[in-house]
């Protein structure tokens, strides 16, 4: 039995769950995965975790052995690191999750400077508007839009989108321009509607203009559930957007998009990195994070709140 591997499928299953789902991580045979398991505690001559045909708990010394085995891995990923001709230079995947609008209009186009600093790490990125098991499907990181309500993670607060109402001038021409949010909800108005995963739902916007303040949905004709579809059916005509600045930004240039109640005010949409707390902060990982706050500081800076 090869003690590191077999520490590693440990850690792998405790974090996935599923003795499945960890071999699927480590590319490795379910069989394989439970053998080493298996091994490693005959070795230690404790049961590490308990299995039923539908999940896998993890035991009070599986879990005190759990952490040892964490910081051991962390500690050798280190040494490694230490001891490799490129020890200032992060280098192995990373496995991240983003929206899809932030990473097509923000991270890609910035990425050929993160990769001229560091070209020994390669990405894996999920693109992708929809809530992701983080330690199941082994993902390092996400970045996602709205607070983040999974208290088992770590949150990083990196960034504040500006939000405004925008229409196409094609709708506009249709329908007429509108004066006051409440005429969205009325005559031949439309909006468009984002479906938020984590919800399910189509959520109403505050909105505030002095003493009045008001929640303005509209009349969703179309709802979807992804940034990019959601922008291309406002460019389409089909109905008013609420949008961060960062995306109307290129298409007000344009004139493809025109600005609404420019006189009405809505709280910033917070941002925000997340990771699972047990899982070592690599030098790539740490590079990363860094890189991404940023770049978030030069488009969407944090709003300091009173």
């Amino acid at each position: 039995m090869d003690r590191f591997d077999a520490m590693q499928a440990f850690a792998r299953v405790v974090e996935a769950g599923s003795f499945t789902k960890a071999a699927a991580t480590l590319h490795m045979s379910k069989t394989s995965v439970t053998q080493l398991v298996q091994q490693l505690e005959a070795r230690l001559r404790v049961r590490l975790l308990n299995r039923t045909t539908r999940k896998v708990n993890i035991t009070a010394d599986g879990a005190a052995y759990y952490d040892h085995v964490v910081r051991l891995l962390a500690d050798m990923d280190d040494a490694e690191t230490s001891l490799s001709s490129a020890s200032m230079a992060p280098r192995g995947r990373l496995r991240v999750d983003v929206p899809s609008p932030f990473a097509r209009m923000l991270l890609i186009p910035a990425l050929p400077e993160f990769y001229a600093r560091y070209p020994e790490i390669q990405l894996t990125m999920g693109v992708s508007d929809r809530i992701v098991d983080i330690i199941g499907e082994n993902v390092d990181c996400v970045v996602r839009g709205g607070e983040i309500t999974d208290q088992s993670l770590v949150a990083r607060h990196i960034g504040d989108l500006q939000i405004g109402i925008y229409a196409a001038p094609s709708y506009l021409q249709r329908a007429g321009t509108p004066v006051h949010p409440r005429e969205l909800e009325e005559g031949n108005h439309s909006t468009v509607g984002f479906l938020w995963s984590r919800t399910g739902k189509a959520l109403p916007y505050a909105m505030q203009r002095g003493e009045e303040r008001i929640e303005a949905q509209g009349r969703p004709l179309l709802t979807v559930d992804d940034g990019n579809a959601y922008l291309a059916a406002g460019l389409a005509g089909l109905g008013v957007l609420w949008l961060p600045h960062y995306m109307a930004k290129p298409h007000l240039a344009t004139g493809e998009l025109l600005p609404l109640f420019e006189d009405w005010s809505m709280a910033p949409m917070p941002m925000y990195l997340a990771f699972p707390p047990n899982r070592h902060v690599s030098a790539k990982l740490r590079v990363f994070i860094d890189w991404v706050m940023v770049l978030m500081a030069e488009h969407a800076p944090v709003v300091e709140r009173g």
